[in-house]
């Protein structure tokens, strides 16, 4: 695709324009027409920006494939003498008949534009077309690559990072499938050390289509990093006998996840933890010492909510008699291990279950007002209406929950 060394203008000829979309379609699949039709439509537009009392739809481009050649012409129509008054868009009938004597009044007349001239345009203008079409390729090719592969994890280079907001510049995918990807601030996990040149994992949140090509919104965050880390480490997970119900982040610090098999024979927790705790350590590992805590999931959401909670223990679960919300009582010893520091073990059992929990000690004593709210949780041997399924989460405020994982 290298055109001739020329004085400016640099450009292409008509037929290196021709053999250069022909090699667009062979190498890179982009339509030979529809790049013609784009060709043809700059070098109209150009033409009449510098002809500017032409009207466009007079302006002519022929292309002839066969021979690798374009031609520009100007149409006029014929009038009369008297009412002749634009000589940019019509032709006397005495000067049309110079031409050809069987031309009459309404006919139009094709007039060639000069052939320096029009090579001058199709020059510039042909070769900016092939240059940008090619970008729009190499652009739309990216955008393919990543697309296939949101809510994947990937690895990527750190390249710079930005010490005005500490947003990182990754480089990411290999080759000419690579692109720049920005992990913000508010999508690093805090107090994480990142340095140039250093090689980390991250979750393709999103891609999207910008005026700079694709852009891959990318996270350190999200939990479903965590998610896709422990499909990578447990087979169980991978091959589906063991399901990833749900899971509550807060990122660098401690995350909940609750898992589930279908199976019987398949421990889904010990599976996750592996052999000596291997799988759940790399994980941890990767994460940069962030705690993970495994739980089992049950359709029954007293004994989820119960199970939410650990490290604490559980004394009774009672179901609030309206909404998603309960009361747990613990052993009056366990009330701060319930709770976390900060809140946090509550906070993420909620976001983890989608109930608002509160945690009450065993000595406590309702007020009145109180006594009805909370009922006890049905005994497993009593009938009881089936539980509701634990969904994802409705709102942060109503719910406390993550976003849904993604699958």
């Amino acid at each position: 695709m290298r055109g001739k060394k020329q004085k400016e203008p640099a450009g292409m000829n008509p037929g290196e324009i021709f053999a250069a979309l022909e090699l667009l379609e062979q190498e890179r699949g982009i339509p030979k027409e529809a790049m013609l039709e784009k060709v043809i439509k700059a070098i109209t537009t150009a033409y009449q920006r510098d002809h500017k009392d032409v009207e466009e739809e007079n302006i002519v481009v022929e292309a002839d494939e066969e021979h690798k050649e374009l031609r520009m012409f100007i149409r006029k129509t014929v009038v009369d003498e008297e009412d002749y008054v634009d000589p940019f868009n019509e032709m006397p009938l005495e000067e049309a008949r110079a031409l050809s004597a069987r031309y009459e009044i309404g006919d139009v007349v094709s007039i060639p534009v000069d052939k320096m001239e029009f090579g001058r345009i199709a020059a510039g203008n042909g070769k900016q077309v092939i240059i940008q079409g090619l970008r729009e390729a190499e652009r739309g090719k990216v955008y393919d690559e990543f697309n296939s592969k949101q809510h994947e994890i990937l690895t990527g280079v750190v390249t710079r990072i930005d010490p005005r907001n500490g947003a990182a510049s990754l480089r990411i995918g290999t080759g000419a499938e690579s692109t720049e990807a920005l992990l913000l601030a508010g999508e690093q996990v805090p107090d994480e050390p990142l340095e140039e040149g250093m090689h980390i994992k991250v979750y393709v949140v999103d891609v999207r289509h910008s005026t700079r090509g694709p852009q891959v919104l990318i996270s350190r965050t999200h939990p479903g990093l965590v998610k896709r880390l422990f499909e990578l480490e447990v087979p169980e997970i991978f091959d589906g006998s063991v399901e990833v119900r749900s899971i509550a982040r807060e990122a660098g610090s401690r995350t909940k996840m609750a898992v589930w098999s279908k199976e019987e024979n398949v421990d889904p927790i010990g599976a996750c933890v592996g052999p000596r705790g291997q799988r759940v350590a790399a994980i941890v590992e990767e994460l940069r010492g962030e705690k993970i805590d495994i739980i089992k999931w049950s359709e029954d959401p007293a004994e989820f909510i119960a199970a939410a909670l650990a490290p604490a223990d559980v004394v009774e679960v009672l179901m609030a008699a309206e909404g998603k919300a309960c009361r747990c009582v613990v052993p009056d010893d366990q009330l701060s291990l319930a709770i976390g520091k900060e809140g946090q073990n509550a906070r993420l059992a909620a976001r983890l279950t989608g109930y608002k929990i509160d945690i009450k000690p065993q000595h406590y004593q309702p007020a009145e007002d109180e006594v009805d709210l909370f009922v006890p949780a049905a005994p497993k041997d009593e009938e009881a209406p089936e539980a509701e399924e634990v969904p994802e989460a409705e709102t942060p405020e109503e719910a406390g929950t993550e976003e849904g994982i993604d699958n």
